[in-house]
């Protein structure tokens, strides 16, 4: 269990009620990870969504051969910093992973249990429609920032 003061820091849980913050709390631990550990692990299940409090961590994506499943090349796309939520596949079926995070050097995450903040979800409604709207709002950001990098590797 977290401070409901640590969430209440990011802007993530800007909709939240007190009442909320207390029960996601509840469910959350600080994660503090060595550079070079892997935090998330691409094609696996999305039992975490993550925040960085403190340091960075890269975000890779795999790309794996159809013919060859043995053959895969990995791709940095970019940082996750202080603020930033990570692993948000968690919230999102089928609850797998899409990419590999690992820590750039040590760093201070919030760790929420996935599989309890879907049960909060399921008897509260207004939770639910909150997470779904962060979601989407850290995804288009993040769609965003790709696109930004797509744009500059043409140049």
């Amino acid at each position: 269990m977290i401070s409901p003061e640590l969430l209440r820091r990011f802007p993530f849980f800007g909709f939240m009620t007190a009442s909320q913050l207390r029960a996601v709390a509840m469910i959350s631990d600080v994660h503090n990870s060595q550079a070079g550990e892997t935090i998330v692990e691409d094609a696996t299940p999305a039992n975490f969504l993550y925040f960085v409090v403190d340091g960075s961590a890269a975000y890779y994506f795999h790309i794996k051969a159809d013919h060859d499943p043995a053959q895969q090349q990995e791709y940095y796309i970019s940082d996750f910093d202080a603020g930033e939520a990570f692993g948000i596949s968690a919230l999102l079926e089928p609850y797998t992973y899409t990419a590999t995070v690992r820590a750039e050097r040590p760093c201070k995450l919030i760790k929420i249990d996935a599989p309890a903040l879907r049960a909060l979800c399921e008897v509260d409604v207004r939770l639910s429609g909150g997470l779904m709207h962060a979601i989407a709002r850290a995804a288009m950001e993040r769609l965003q920032r790709t696109r930004v990098l797509l744009i500059a590797a043409q140049v």
